[in-house]
């Protein structure tokens, strides 16, 4: 069954029966949402943001820069700030799909700052760097993102859109700093029971956020957040050895329930909590 339809929807026609759309919980600086629709969606508008999405199902159809674009199950589509665009379904079976709106200023943080936000001129693109950038945000809609993860996020998207747009300048990686990097790292170690804000990170290592996600994925080979993840699991795997109910360990392993900390466990191991606890050795 589809959710219920909410009120706030710019369209300038009445909506047709089986139309929806949700939205996930705010987070600042990305507004994240599902919908669906059959026959038009939204009129001719335009966004001083990024729009990020996946369409899930059906033909995504909408007319962006001079052209009739179609988008279709496992494609993306990104549309620039400040361009304007419509929506509509491409079949009679409608079309459902997922879709970040993100502020430009994170993107041209994450990027270093002082340089072009980058275009992608191809709206509608197959490229796996993006959909897999994309990801994180859109699989759960119904949690909202930890800090950390927001801005492994934006790092990762933004990192994909500039590899999209070859006129983007390609910074140098720089050397790392490995006294931030090891104080993170530390701090990281030291609450992983609790959500983790990147100011907290940025006050103890005097780096800003987004070089400092550099630092990590340089010198550890991933982000700050998500080595924050892997330690909670390290963590569960531990718990769950010694006969610790799941719920219990999710609480004291910094995961919001059990079924986010299933949601993790499956994405780093490829099997439920219950499943490798059955078959892991002794």
């Amino acid at each position: 069954m589809h959710p219920p339809r909410p009120p706030r929807l710019e369209r300038s026609c009445a909506p047709a029966p089986r139309d929806w759309l949700r939205t996930a919980p705010a987070q600042p600086g990305i507004e994240r949402l599902e919908a669906f629709f059959v026959g038009r969606g939204y009129d001719p508008h335009r966004h001083d943001t990024y729009a990020i999405g996946l369409t899930l199902d059906g033909v995504q159809s909408f007319d962006y820069r001079g052209m009739t674009e179609h988008s279709r199950p496992r494609h993306a589509v990104v549309l620039h700030p400040d361009e304007r665009h419509d929506g509509r379904a491409g079949t009679a079976a409608g079309f459902r799909y997922r879709l970040a709106y993100v502020e430009p200023r994170l993107i041209q943080a994450a990027l270093g700052g002082q340089r072009a936000l980058p275009f992608v001129r191809t709206p509608v693109t197959r490229d796996a760097r993006l959909i897999a950038a994309l990801a994180p945000a859109l699989d759960d809609l119904d949690a909202p993102l930890e800090d950390l993860q927001r801005d492994q996020i934006v790092f990762d998207v933004a990192t994909a859109l500039a590899a999209l747009d070859r006129s983007v300048e390609r910074a140098a990686g720089g050397a790392v700093c490995w006294r931030a990097l090891e104080a993170a790292r530390a701090f990281l170690d030291a609450n992983l029971e609790r959500a983790v804000r990147a100011a907290e990170l940025e006050a103890i290592t005097g780096v800003n956020r987004f070089a400092l996600a550099r630092h990590f994925r340089a010198g550890l080979g991933t982000s700050p957040y998500r080595y924050l993840v892997m330690r909670r699991l390290d963590r569960v795997r531990r718990l769950m050895r010694s006969d610790v109910p799941l719920a219990e360990v999710a609480a004291a392993s910094g995961f919001a329930d059990q079924s986010h900390m299933t949601r993790q466990f499956k994405r780093a191991y490829g099997m439920s909590p219950g499943r490798w606890l059955r078959i892991a050795t002794p």
